[in-house]
């Protein structure tokens, strides 16, 4: 494919006039640096402090499903003047009960905001988007769907003005301190024990298993098992909490250190993530106790605060739990949905 080559939905949006921009295809490999540089750069600009290693950027686009996502494709790289300072990616998934969700999400560098291109970004996406469910077509719902951080108010702006409404909201959550957690002991008869290589098929399947009862729960693919095997800053695996009774995982937390992130922001954050209980173990504090075990972990390691993710609208009660072990609101997302018009 040539670099040169400008992608067939550029004539649905319209350009704003600025000196050497141009919208073209994904080039390979030799465009992730740069792209994961303007996305960092962005988060950070949007108050979200979660960088994403180089390797860890390149092995997710790498292990994309084909038939969800043609990087050759789906993809939009915005140059100016031969630099990238922007880019564009849609895919599909199909919920349970079957309805399409074709996202549409971008990232663009702070210093080409409020320029129009964030506009034109959003129309050549969604125009990709329909091309997309033409060639996939399905009989039930079809919806754009957009994840954005409530810090950038340009792309609420864009989301809104072209008929997206809100319809999920999410929380990162920050524990100030990495203070001892009262009262949380591990319940009876449950065990922590170090993980194991040959652990992770049942840690996956224990996670998978209670998140079914997750909102907007899809079953994983091989590639979400390989994405969460070979995941970088999740390497560290000594953080990770896994109770087990007898030979069954009931709970797990998988905590992690973002290196880059902290040397970034001169931070010493470790995060509480991938919180799980299998319906037999819940309501028994375990969630709790694994949580205070990983701060504790977190305080051995030299971390002086911690972080995680919630859906605000969780059934489980997460967020509650979570504002009773000291966690508060840091930055907030909201999940946009549009009605995808049938021909």
């Amino acid at each position: 494919m040539a670099v040169d080559s400008v992608p067939d939905y550029k004539t649905r949006a319209s350009l704003p006039p600025i000196p050497g921009l141009r919208f073209r295809h994904f080039a390979g490999p030799s465009d992730y640096p740069a792209m994961n540089d303007v996305a960092n750069n962005a988060k950070a600009a949007n108050g979200n402090r979660f960088i994403t290693p180089l390797d860890g950027f390149s092995g997710f686009y790498d292990s994309f499903e084909p038939e969800h996502c043609d990087k050759a494709r789906d993809l939009i790289v915005v140059e100016v003047d031969g630099r990238i300072v922007g880019y564009a990616r849609t895919e599909w998934t199909d919920d349970p009960d079957g309805t399409r969700f074709h996202q549409v999400f971008g990232f663009l560098d702070p210093a080409w905001r409020r320029r129009g291109i964030g506009r034109a970004m959003q129309a050549a996406l969604e125009a990709r988007a329909l091309e997309a469910l033409d060639e996939h077509p399905t009989a039930d719902e079809a919806f754009f769907q957009a994840d954005l951080s409530d810090a950038d108010p340009g792309a609420t702006a864009i989301v809104t003005q072209a008929g997206f409404v809100p319809v999920r909201f999410g929380y990162v959550m920050v524990r100030p301190s990495l203070d001892v957690v009262p009262d949380a002991p591990l319940p009876d008869g449950l065990e922590i024990r170090p993980v194991e290589e040959a652990h992770l098929p049942p840690i996956w399947d224990a996670a998978v298993e209670a998140w079914r009862d997750e909102w907007g729960f899809r079953e994983p693919s091989e590639r979400d098992y390989e994405l969460f095997r070979t995941e970088p800053i999740q390497s560290d695996r000594s953080l990770w909490r896994v109770a087990w009774d007898g030979d069954e995982i009931a709970g797990q937390v998988r905590g992690f250190i973002n290196h880059e992130e902290n040397e970034r922001f001169g931070a010493k954050r470790g995060w509480v993530e991938s919180v799980s209980v299998r319906r037999p173990w819940r309501k028994r504090g375990l969630a709790r106790a694994l949580i205070a075990s990983t701060i504790d972990e977190l305080r051995e390691r030299g971390m002086t605060e911690g972080a995680l993710g919630v859906d605000t609208q969780n059934p489980s009660g997460a967020l509650r739990l979570y504002e009773s072990l000291g966690f508060r609101p840091e930055s907030s997302s909201t999940l946009w949905r549009k009605p995808m018009p049938r021909g």
